[in-house]
């Protein structure tokens, strides 16, 4: 009977456990996030295009839903996402230049990504929900 040679003893693939928590690993994964988001979320602007092809009962329905706390809350999470994935993707773009890839630099670019999504979003929800009358 052949002997089987010794068993080769490997290190185990990197985990969840090894690795640290770091804000640009969670951006990285926030901009995935987005991404399914948007996926979904185009979904609300098919129905409101389909509704307002249907007829003013359709639309009158998707815009019934859309001015409840819940819609609200659901378009506040789109833009948002939207806002954040696109910046995101500047971010993207700046490091495809070659640049941004000091640990100071990518730490600056995730917290303006952050900072850059939230504001931008409080702002078009003031200016489309009370300046423009969107919000009654």
């Amino acid at each position: 009977m052949a002997e089987r040679p010794a068993r080769v003893e490997r290190p185990l693939s990197p985990h969840l456990q090894i690795y640290r928590l770091t804000f640009t690993f969670l951006m990285s994964g926030f901009h995935r996030v987005t991404g399914i988001v948007l996926y979904l979320g185009f979904l609300l602007v098919v129905w409101w295009l389909l509704a307002a092809a249907s007829g003013p009962n359709a639309y009158a329905w998707v815009q019934w839903f859309m001015s409840t706390w819940i819609g609200r809350l659901v378009l506040l999470g789109f833009s948002w996402g939207l806002i954040h994935h696109s910046l995101g993707g500047v971010r993207h773009l700046i490091w495809d230049t070659g640049s941004g890839f000091a640990p100071n630099e990518r730490e600056w670019l995730a917290r303006m990504t952050l900072i850059g999504s939230i504001s931008l979003t409080l702002v078009a929800w003031i200016v489309g929900g009370f300046v423009m009358g969107g919000l009654r």
